[in-house]
């Protein structure tokens, strides 16, 4: 527990207890009810401290805290706290003063290191009120009507802030003070508190003495508090008494202190101005507008009866900080739950003609209750001793004819009479498991059972099951329309209508949510609304609406149904009571809206329990004073729905951190100045953006929609969850909007927002996408200009192709008419030689031989000419093997002695046919040269082979080139032939003179292949 002097500003404290309460004082203190609902939280739940000294909720919505361990800052779900280790320029977690001027500047005073300001997310520390201990620690702050902030020290120093300049006043205390107030009336004076004085500040001279202007000076035996009312003047605590003050003048007496000698701590008031005291150890005062105190202690679920400080946000709630016990938000129930019922499952109520109610109880036990009747704030209980001999009733009911009827599960139908129940006359034959009783338009009962729909004929009652065409026997809903039809919700047979004697099923295929019903409600406009297992149901002119979760219920199994008169239907369920605007329903039904704002109500708006009874009708009861009784497990509750509060602030939404692949940016700050937008470097692939909503009431009730603009267009109904997750987005620019509604379905559509920007990575950047397209192009023209070339190279090809082919053509052609034309010539002049010589043997007989010989060369000639045609002869195999054999008989012939140095296996190489041809026609001439000019007598024919090359040499021992002088100019001339044959064919002819003697011709001709 905090018990530390400079907490109040006094030299020691003597504390006295709750008990300790002036007698005098003792009729104005009333006991809380439990029309409060307290909700703590501790150090457990993320408060860094349990003592919570300083409070104040900033304009942006957060509620600040002050404690011991650092400035905290809550949003109604979560704690952040800001200390010395995390928030460079606070240079002390003790915060034991929080105000917020109108320039959203927040003033942080400390224990130790004076004051710092904290505003756009930046902490400085002025000069004038950093410096000294704790008795320079601020005790008091406020802003006059001028926009001045004054700044009360412990040590008696004034501070004025105004214009960005700090000004200090000093005044005479008259000796030490515990107190230490400064208040700023709304539209009047500055008050500066002590012990034992009341001081109205004057008009400020700019420029003048530091001493204190000093207007008036009110007389006080002993001041303890100083507060500004919202509506003007301020309330004064003192001298024992409680004082409500318009400036100068006192309006009007409260009264002593209901706490007796208790120390006051804090003192705010609520939306309506009416005010609260806290004290140390007597707890929590709440005035009404007539001077009456509420205590609140302990004793009704504070967790401290030592109050440090108050604050009532813009809600209406109440938030308490205690000494030792946490945080504590206190609410003032809309519900209240009926005195004697507490505890106990309540199935049925329903309004008597006097106004009471009757109340069925679903009891069991030693004392058994079935029924009570309440009326004049007393509850009548009846069980067995006054008739009900079962207590477990399932419906009451009382008929126009103000007859009490009683349904019970097991032992049937009961009527009140003369104080005491008893069987219903004639009943005793129908089912005992009575579930609803209604009474429709025309005055008839009828009974849903267990057993089958149960009419009342007079004296008798007539029973329908499914042997009449019901769909099931057990019936817990039922309701007529305008047109006289009976409508009954059965359990496992869907919905029937009973129309002139038939009945007609509607079942899940015709668009009944579920086939269990348990309520049936129709409303003004004849629209039919089924509560199921499976959810809502809306009926109307044939057309079927369905609403669930999905659609913003809380729950679809659903109990009983009615509405209130003001738009809403409420609805009972497991999970809660819900209060639902029919328009919103009617809206849903016609495609105009897809979401229900649904309120639902809790524990902590005063309901007993958040299930609700079902399968009794009736269930809720609506009585003639406008209020609403509600059955629950847990007791019977009520509530006057034009009393409660509506809350109609858009819920503030925050952006509070952004994380990129885990790491947290920069934007979680100490105030609303969070960045504009935040970039995800290249190669990042995983986002997440948290964000709250600052509706302190019911944070646990906001729902979230969210929604990346560029990325995509719907809505992400994110219903509660607070963060939004993304990953691998699109390199690009974004912009991220968070929208939220409060608990009862008001939307800050404006929201939050934040601009994403993802960095694409290089080879996504505009310089490489330009680079590539560059490049991309460059290679097209390139491909387009090769295969262009290549098309070009072809047709080249192909025209050299057939050029060579008319090349050869023409020389075949030549080589047929040189050749053979000339010897056929020949032979013809011949045979003309024989004939004319005929006379002359030895004539006829050359003649002969000649012509003979002839014939042997054209022979060969044509062989030679076939050979080179042949195009099976395009190898190097082929034209050496013919080279050779051509050689081997031409020297032969001659008498030459010759040598073959040729491999023994030559490859296929191809070899074309103007290469082959022409080496040929070379080797040919070369033989004939050695043969006719050489003058030798040995001949060497020699192959080597070289990569993409063959040589063909030829040799001789004869007396070489320099000797042949007879028929040189011949020789040269048929020399040059040889490399112009090579040449052509792109190769070479080289002539060398070995160191032997004679002569050595080298044929090189080029290879398609390699060796």
């Amino acid at each position: 527990m905090l018990n530390q002097h400079w907490i109040l500003g006094a030299a020691c404290l003597c504390l006295c207890g709750s008990s300790a309460v002036r007698s005098a004082a003792s009729n104005t203190v009333v006991q809380a009810s439990q029309r409060y609902t307290v909700q703590v939280w501790e150090a457990d739940d993320g408060l860094p401290q349990n003592s919570v000294i300083a409070m104040t909720q900033t304009r942006d919505g957060y509620l600040w805290l002050g404690t011991l361990n650092g400035l905290v800052r809550f949003d109604g779900l979560r704690f952040t706290v800001f200390d010395e280790g995390n928030t460079p320029g606070l240079k002390s977690s003790r915060i034991v003063k929080l105000f917020e001027d109108s320039q959203d500047r927040l003033w942080v005073g400390t224990d130790n290191a004076g004051v710092v300001v904290i505003q756009d997310g930046q902490v400085t520390r002025p000069p004038e009120l950093s410096q000294g201990g704790a008795e320079r620690r601020l005790m008091a702050a406020c802003e006059d009507a001028q926009g001045a902030v004054w700044l009360y020290n412990a040590n008696g120093e004034l501070w004025r802030f105004w214009q960005g300049r700090f000004t200090p006043f000093f005044h005479s205390p008259d000796g030490p003070s515990r107190t230490r107030s400064v208040i700023a009336e709304p539209t009047g004076p500055v008050w500066v508190g002590t012990d034992r004085r009341q001081l109205s500040i004057g008009p400020i001279q700019e420029g003048a003495s530091f001493q204190l202007p000093v207007e008036r000076d009110l007389p006080v035996t002993k001041l303890d508090f100083l507060l500004p009312r919202q509506r003007g003047g301020h309330w004064r605590l003192a001298d024992g008494g409680v004082q409500q003050w318009t400036t100068n003048r006192l309006e009007r007496e409260w009264g002593a202190y209901p706490w007796g000698y208790a120390r006051i701590s804090a003192a705010c008031e609520d939306r309506e101005g009416n005010l609260l005291v806290g004290t140390l150890g007597a707890g929590l005062f709440w005035f009404d507008a007539e001077g009456k105190a509420t205590s609140l202690s302990t004793n009704q679920g504070l967790s401290n009866n030592s109050i440090l400080s108050l604050h009532v946000d813009r809600d209406g709630s109440l938030w308490v900080g205690t000494d030792g016990g946490g945080l504590n938000r206190v609410k003032r129930q809309a519900f209240e739950v009926l005195n004697g019922t507490q505890g106990l499952t309540v199935q049925s109520a329903c309004e008597d003609a006097q106004g009471g109610i009757w109340i069925g109880f679903n009891s069991i036990g030693i004392d058994p209750v079935g029924a009570g009747y309440w009326k004049d704030n007393i509850l009548q209980r009846f069980g067995p001793r006054q008739g009900l001999v079962n207590a477990s009733v399932s419906a009451v009911f009382v008929d126009r004819s103000r007859q009490v009827w009683v349904g019970t599960k097991g032992a049937g139908l009961f009527q009140f009479e003369k104080g005491q129940f008893r069987r219903a006359p004639g009943a005793e034959s129908i089912p005992q498991v009575i579930l609803a009783i209604h009474e429709d338009r025309s005055g008839r009962l009828w009974l849903g059972t267990q057993g089958g729909l149960v009419r009342q004929d007079g004296q008798d009652w007539k029973l329908f099951t499914t042997q009449d065409g019901l769909s099931s026997d057990e019936v817990q809903a039922l309701a007529d329309d305008a047109e006289g039809n009976l409508w009954i919700g059965t359990v496992g047979g869907g919905l029937n209508r009973w129309r002139d004697g038939k009945f007609t099923s509607y079942h899940v295929l015709d668009g009944l949510p579920g086939e269990d019903v348990y309520s049936l409600h129709f409303d003004s406009e004849g629209v039919l609304w089924i509560g199921t297992r499976s959810g809502l149901g809306r009926w109307h002119e044939g057309k079927w609406t369905h609403y669930t979760t999905r659609e913003g219920l809380i729950s679809n199994s659903l109990g009983y149904m009615t509405e209130d008169g003001q738009g809403y239907l409420w609805i009972g369920s497991n999970a809660g009571l819900m209060r639902v605007p029919k328009q919103a329903l009617n809206d849903f039904a016609r495609g105009v809206i897809t979401f229900i704002p649904c309120r639902a109500y809790l524990k902590l708006d005063g309901l007993p329990s958040r299930e609700c009874t079902r399968g009794s009708q009736p269930g809720a009861c609506r009585t003639r004073d406008g209020k609403f009784w509600f059955p629950t497990v847990k007791g019977l509750v009520s509530v006057n729905p034009a009393q409660l509060y509506l809350n109609t602030n858009p819920p503030p939404v925050m952006i509070e951190s952004v994380f990129i692949e885990g790491l947290a940016q920069n934007t979680n700050r100490l105030r609303a100045a969070w960045p504009r937008g935040v970039t995800m470097p290249a190669g990042k692939e995983w986002l997440e953006i948290h964000y709250t909503t600052l509706n302190l009431a019911a944070p646990d009730r906001a729902r979230f929609r969210y929604r990346l603009e560029g990325h995509e267009t719907a809505w992400t109904e994110a219903d509660n969850a607070r963060v939004a997750r993304y990953s691998k987005l699109p390199p690009g620019h974004y912009r991220f909007q968070v929208s939220a509604c409060n608990e009862d379905g008001v939307w800050n559509n404006a929201g939050s927002s934040l601009a994403l920007i993802v960095e694409p990575p290089f080879w996504r950047t505009w310089w490489f996408l330009s680079a590539a397209v560059a490049g991309l192009l460059g290679a097209i023209v390139a491909v387009v200009h090769y295969l262009s070339t290549q098309t070009l190279q072809h047709q080249l090809a192909g025209l050299r192709q057939q050029e060579a082919l008319e090349k050869e053509r023409a020389r075949i052609a030549r080589d047929i008419h040189d050749q053979l034309g000339a010897s056929l010539t020949q032979v013809a002049l011949l045979g003309e030689m024989v004939e004319s010589d005929k006379d002359s043997p030895a004539d006829v007989e050359a003649h002969a031989r000649q012509i003979s010989q002839t014939a042997r060369e054209t022979a060969r000639g044509l062989d030679e000419i076939v050979w080179t045609v042949n195009p099976s002869n395009d190898t190097l195999d082929a034209l050496i093997t013919y080279v050779c054999k051509y050689a081997q008989e031409y020297l032969a012939v001659a008498g030459l002695r010759y040598r073959l140095e040729v491999p023994a296996q030559l490859p296929a190489t191809p070899i074309p046919p103007e290469v082959r041809h022409n080496l040929f026609l070379a080797a040919k001439e070369t033989v004939t040269n050695v043969v006719r000019h050489a003058r030798a007598s040995t001949v060497w024919i020699r192959l080597r082979l070289e990569p993409g090359a063959f040589t063909l040499e030829i040799e001789d021992n004869g007396c070489g080139l320099a000797n042949r002088d007879e028929q040189r100019a011949q020789t040269r001339s048929g020399l040059r032939n040889l490399q112009k044959r090579m040449e052509d064919i792109g190769g070479r002819c080289t002539f060398k003179t070995p160191a032997t003697g004679g002569t050595l011709v080298e044929l090189v001709a080029p290879l398609a292949g390699r060796f």
